[in-house]
């Protein structure tokens, strides 16, 4: 589970976020979308553990990330939208860098490792450098390393990004797969597609505030716009405010 109450950051007198507020429970799908500056990589960040709020709290299934760091992180599989990763290692070296991190068991290392690396399609390239990969599988690579640990709690933004067709559908039914298994998935993304096949629940950020929070459905209903697409809903909620 995750909760945010009223995460504020400032920046001098620019407020980046304002008094955020939301749940995301076990097993549920939640996208966070919004204009470029919305808030949205500056929100993630801090329920990371990567930038201190001003004010207001990130707990990870009841951890205060600002009193318990470490513990609270733990919990997370943090997939950013630019992965840093040591290009000079091998996808295994990664995967067992990643694995000491975390305290994950070396004796049952190699076993989940090559589970993780044949569910990205990326086994037969386990020996290779990273330095040789593509962008596409350079972000592959870092979701494996993010789920090594089995976390209770993924974090991902921009998912998608560098991903082809077949990677896309694979990446959106593990999602899917994960979130029924009772992990809780928060998901920042400008592809309103993606967001509106695997998402159960939607928050738009417009100006670092909550502008709208539901289900498509219920946002549909909060802009009187029954049957639209959720790039419609999107494009009159930021326009209106």
């Amino acid at each position: 589970m995750i909760v945010l109450e009223n995460l504020t950051k400032h920046y001098g007198k620019t407020i980046a976020v304002r008094r955020l507020s939301v749940t995301i429970p076990a097993g549920q799908i939640f996208g966070f979308i919004g204009p470029n500056g919305a808030g949205k990589t500056t929100t993630i960040k801090m329920m990371g553990g990567l930038l201190a709020p001003t004010s207001g709290s990130v707990n990870i299934c009841g951890i205060n990330m600002a009193t318990h760091p470490e513990q609270a992180k733990a919990k997370i599989g943090f997939i950013p939208d630019r992965p840093y990763l040591y290009e000079k290692l091998t996808a295994m070296e990664f995967l067992r860098f990643t694995a000491a991190l975390y305290g994950v068991d070396g004796s049952g290392f190699a076993a989940r490792a090559e589970e993780k690396l044949h569910l990205f399609a990326l086994l037969d390239r386990a020996d290779e450098l990273i330095e040789s990969f593509s962008h596409g599988m350079k972000q592959r690579l870092i979701m494996a390393a993010a789920l090594l640990h089995s976390p209770e709690v993924i974090i991902v933004d921009e998912p998608m990004v560098g991903l082809d067709p077949v990677a896309i559908k694979m990446v959106k039914n593990l999602f899917k797969r994960l979130a029924a298994e009772g992990i809780a998935i928060f998901m920042s993304t400008h592809t309103l597609q993606v967001a509106e096949d695997v998402c159960n629940r939607i928050g738009v950020i417009h100006k670092g505030a909550l502008l709208a929070i539901g289900s498509i459905d219920e946002l549909r209903h909060d802009t009187s716009l029954q049957g639209a697409g959720l790039e419609d809903v999107f494009i009159k909620l930021t326009a209106e405010n």
